[in-house]
Parts: C-alpha cells; structure tokens; sequence
C-alpha cells in the first residue's frame, strides 16, 4: 500500500481587509468563504450574511479587524435581480423543487398596468411566511428538516421592507412567459417568497429560476472580484483586491482625533468634542491616518462601541489594503 504524501500545511497570516466577492451559483457562502481565506492565508475571516448557493452575486467577506464590521452589512438593504417563471409553482419555490402545479398564462393579461398593480401591492412594509425549505428553527431544528422529511410547520409570518421593487414581463431561454424583479429589501426578506406571492396575485403562480445579488449596503457588484480570478493572482495581487474595513462603513459619520484624543479613546474613553449627535460614526486617527474603530455621538461625547486593537492598527498600517473607485 502506497503512503499518501503529508498534506502541505498552510502557513496563516494576518489579514486585514474585505474582499468583495462575486459568488458563484452552486457555492454555499461558507465554501466561498473557507476557499477565500486558504488563497489569502488569513487567519481570520467571516462573511456578512449567507448568500443562497442558488444565487450569484455580492457576498463581501471580511477578515482580519474588518470581522468587527460584519453584523452592519448583515442589517443593510440589499437589491437583487430575480427572473420568476409563470405558471409553474413549485416545493421549493425555485427551480430545484418539484412541481405542484401548472397553469396556463396568457401574456396579454399581463398588462403594464396590472404589473404596476401588483408592483404596488408589494412595495413598502409586507408580511412573509418564511418558506419551509429556509435555515429558520423551529423548536431547534432548521425548517429545511422539516421539509426534507416531508413534514410541513406552522411558521409565523414575519414584516420585512420592500424599499424598491420593478416588474417587467419576459421570457425565459425556452421562450417561456416570466416576470424579471429588482428588489430592494430589508435583512430577512426570502426573494423566493416574494416571487411566489407575486405569482399568486397574477393568479397563474410562479417560482424562481434565476436569482442575483447586486448590492449589499452600497456595495455593488461591479466592485466585485470572482474567485477563479482570485485564484489566477499572485498572493501580493489577492492582498492588493482587498478593500479596507472602513469600506464597510461608508453610512457612518466620520471623526478624526489628534493623537491624544486617539489614543484615549483607543483605550476605550469617551471623548468630548463639538460634535452633533449621531447614532453611527467611523473614528479615526489623524497622525498616521488610521482607522480606529466605531462609536456614537450623544450629548457632546464620543463613546466607543466596537474598537481595533494597537496591533491590528499596526498590522493595517504596514500592509493597508486601498479603497477601489472602479
């Protein structure tokens, strides 16, 4: 019997940056993630939230410092693109389920004005019930369970924000009639449920075939890298893709302390300053310019919420990745 080769270990490194991610389908996040971090030998890394790996698209990934930064990208606004056949509705409420139903669809009934209708009804607070092929709990057990074993649960309908939504009537690659959706929605929105709904108030049904992430948080997809192209670079090439942790907080306000101030509030001290109040702000330092971590402003004083370690800023500060305009 053959021995097998020892496996090569990888020798980790801190990181620090976020890498804008263009998720391939049939990836789960957390396989993007592990194979993201093994190009970069990082240390640390977490992403910001599950991308379905029936979905493509935005899926920043955060290592180093920029893990502290996670949960804002988790709570922002996303947009997607979304294709719905007509007609056909589904277990899963996408293309892997089976078929529960067929109906005809007649075109011409798709007005401009039905759709517009219809788009209406869905824009602004709506209600889901969260579909039974999901990752929710129910008494400790993931809804998919369920549902793998042919056992359906009560799920309560949960709110959820439509911020933006458009509706046009297409076809699919088998000339097939089907609704294309952009959809800007808050955290915990199922794109899946929304395209069944809208089926159902076209009366003819619906499920999706096609499913997109174009934005997260004001991070768009034209921002992002793919991971065979990652893979194609040299290791000074990966680093260089990285954006900087304060790329994830471009909503916040921004502060600058001198050197004094920063390193007090490094320390976890409140500073007063003529600020106005603000729920959300970036901190920096002025000399060397770095990123000190998140606070709010209340009554006239900065209070630290999340902060960066002396040697992240360090680390930071020898190797800073660059924010990308393009």
């Amino acid at each position: 019997m053959t021995e097998r080769a020892p496996r090569t270990r990888v020798q980790r490194r801190p990181v620090h940056g976020v890498l804008l991610l263009d998720k391939p389908l049939g990836l789960s996040s957390n396989d993007a993630l592990q194979k993201a971090k093994w190009l970069l030998r990082a240390e640390k890394a977490g992403h910001t939230g599950t991308l379905d790996p029936l979905a493509s698209g935005v899926l920043p990934l955060c290592f180093g410092a920029a893990t502290k930064f996670s949960q804002l990208q988790l709570d922002a606004p996303k947009t997607y693109e979304a294709v719905a056949l007509l007609g056909v509705t589904t277990t899963t409420g996408d293309a892997e389920g089976e078929v529960l139903e067929r109906r005809e669809v007649d075109p011409a009934q798709l007005t401009p004005d039905r759709l517009a209708a219809v788009q209406q009804q869905f824009t602004g607070p709506i209600r889901q019930v969260p579909p039974m092929h999901s990752a929710l709990k129910k008494d400790g057990k993931a809804l998919y369970e369920y549902a793998r074993a042919g056992i359906s649960v009560e799920r309560p309908a949960r709110d959820v924000v439509i911020h933006a939504l458009k509706l046009a009537l297409t076809q699919t690659e088998q000339a097939l009639p089907a609704i294309k959706m952009i959809v800007t929605c808050s955290k915990g929105t199922y794109i899946r449920t929304l395209g069944e709904d809208i089926g159902a108030a076209l009366g003819c049904g619906a499920h999706l075939v096609f499913l997109r992430r174009i934005d997260t948080g004001g991070l768009g997809v034209e921002r992002c890298i793919t991971l065979a192209a990652l893979e194609a670079m040299d290791e000074a090439a990966r680093t260089a893709a990285l954006e900087p942790a304060e790329s994830l907080l471009a909503q916040h306000v921004r502060v600058t302390l001198d050197s004094d101030n920063a390193a007090r509030f490094l320390s976890g001290v409140r500073r007063r300053g003529p600020w106005p109040d603000a729920p959300a702000v970036a901190v920096f330092g002025d000399e060397p310019r770095a990123l000190l971590g998140v606070g709010h402003i209340a009554g006239g004083e900065l209070i630290p919420d999340r902060l960066l370690s002396p040697l992240e800023i360090q680390q930071i500060l020898e190797g800073t990745p660059r924010l990308h305009t393009s």
